[in-house]
C-alpha cells in the first residue's frame, strides 16, 4: 500500500476542489484526507494502492469542476503495511 502527499495550487479555494475530490477518492477506495491550506494551496493526502492513486492523480491534474490546476507537487512517502485513515475526509 502507497501513500502520497499532493500540494495542489492555481484557482483551488472556494470552487468545489475539495468536494470533488473526495468523491473521486471514495469512489476508488481511497483513504486519507484533504484540506484548504492557508497559502492558497488544497493538501490531499492519501492512500491506497498504485492503480487507484494513479487514477487520482490524474482526476486532480485534469482541474475537476470549476478549478484551474496550475501545479501538483507529489510526495510520495514510504509504503506502508496497513492503512493510517479508515476513510477519506474534508477536513476544515
Amino acid at each position: 500500500m502507497k501513500r502520497v502527499r499532493l500540494f495542489i495550487s492555481g484557482d483551488v479555494q472556494g470552487v468545489s476542489y475539495r468536494y470533488r475530490s473526495s468523491r473521486k477518492a471514495r469512489e476508488l477506495g481511497l483513504r486519507g484526507f484533504v484540506r484548504n491550506l492557508y497559502d492558497g494551496r488544497v493538501e490531499v493526502v492519501v492512500e491506497g494502492d498504485n492503480k487507484e492513486i494513479n487514477e487520482f492523480l490524474n482526476f486532480c491534474k485534469n482541474s475537476p469542476g470549476f478549478s484551474q490546476v496550475s501545479r501538483i507537487e507529489i510526495k510520495e512517502e514510504k509504503e506502508i503495511d496497513a492503512p493510517g485513515f479508515s476513510n477519506f475526509d474534508v477536513r476544515f
